[in-house]
């Protein structure tokens, strides 16, 4: 039977009119006639999310707050150690859905940033410190296999990869003065005709393009910047 609202008479299922009164009878009855749900009654009842829907619609919940306040607070349950979170309204949970889809996708794997050869050329392998001098304890990191050590002068377009000009204040630094590579695991060090010279654990000073063997902990000279060698990795 079907009950109208105004009157409250009780009418055959099916009716689309009240008998007595004549006001068309609403839809929630008729989907009750027919033993359907309405879909506001749906939308009022509490969802359980388990699982990795549960951890999306607690994750949006907290960051966005697409919940609403009085709805149940998640809580612990089920043999197999899952924790369903009762949402009490469905529209929300459908959205504090697709809010933690759309945030994974906006957020970068991981593997993606270590994964791949061309990152491995910006971790340092080797650095430089000064050891002496008011700038003592800067470290100049080495990425590349070979580094050019000397002093930044953008007219000339000289950009080396550890720049002592604003530690060198007397200039003894030549624009181009030294290189060190590394082949093979073993590094090296090689003058490039500095006004000053190149010096190596205070020994001779090396002549122009006479490669020497470079190891960790040397010493190292460059005009009258004093630098010390360590091998990172």
């Amino acid at each position: 039977m079907i009950t109208c609202e105004r009157c409250q008479t009780e009418n055959v299922d099916g009716a689309q009119y009240c008998d007595e009164c004549g006001l068309p009878l609403s839809a929630a009855g008729s989907a009750r006639a027919e033993g359907r749900t309405p879909i506001l009654q749906m939308l009022s009842k509490p969802v359980t999310l388990v699982g990795d829907a549960a951890a999306a619609a607690a994750s949006a919940a907290t960051s966005s707050e697409v919940i609403s306040p009085d709805a149940p607070t998640k809580h612990d349950g089920g043999g197999d150690g899952a924790t369903p979170v009762v949402i009490s309204d469905a529209a929300s949970a459908l959205r504090a859905s697709a809010a933690s889809r759309t945030a994974s996708a906006a957020t970068p794997s991981r593997g993606g940033a270590s994964g791949g050869g061309s990152s491995s050329a910006h971790v340092a392998h080797a650095a430089l410190v000064i050891n002496r001098g008011r700038s003592a304890g800067k470290e100049f990191p080495v990425h590349e296999d070979e580094a050019y050590i000397g002093r930044w002068d953008a007219d000339s377009g000289i950009f080396p990869d550890v720049d002592l000009d604003s530690d060198d204040p007397e200039a003894k630094v030549s624009r181009r003065h030294a290189r060190i590579t590394r082949r093979s695991g073993q590094y090296y060090i090689e003058d490039l005709g500095s006004t000053n010279g190149t010096f190596i654990n205070r020994g001779r000073r090396l002549l122009p393009g006479d490669r020497q063997p470079l190891n960790d902990g040397d010493e190292i000279i460059i005009g009258k910047t004093f630098l010390r060698f360590h091998v990172m990795q």
